[in-house]
């Protein structure tokens, strides 16, 4: 399962916007969004290059508070 959703979702980006940074088709972005599909690591990696995030970010909700909660 992966955050790709969110990160968009917070960057207010559409699928199709990623997909042609991508150079793939919409239905495999959104396969990996809909998380049908999970993506190599290097098309993950590529992801978090184009949304500006870590790689992490996108296979972790991350937690802002000191906790940890």
């Amino acid at each position: 399962m992966n955050r790709i959703k969110e990160a968009l979702d917070e960057k207010v980006i559409k699928h199709n916007w990623l997909a042609e940074k991508l150079g793939k088709s919409y239905n495999m972005v959104n396969g990996y969004v809909q998380n049908r599909h999970q993506p190599r690591l290097e098309v993950l990696y590529e992801i978090a290059k184009i949304l500006d995030v870590e790689m992490k970010e996108l296979l972790f909700e991350i937690k802002n508070d000191k906790t940890g909660k």
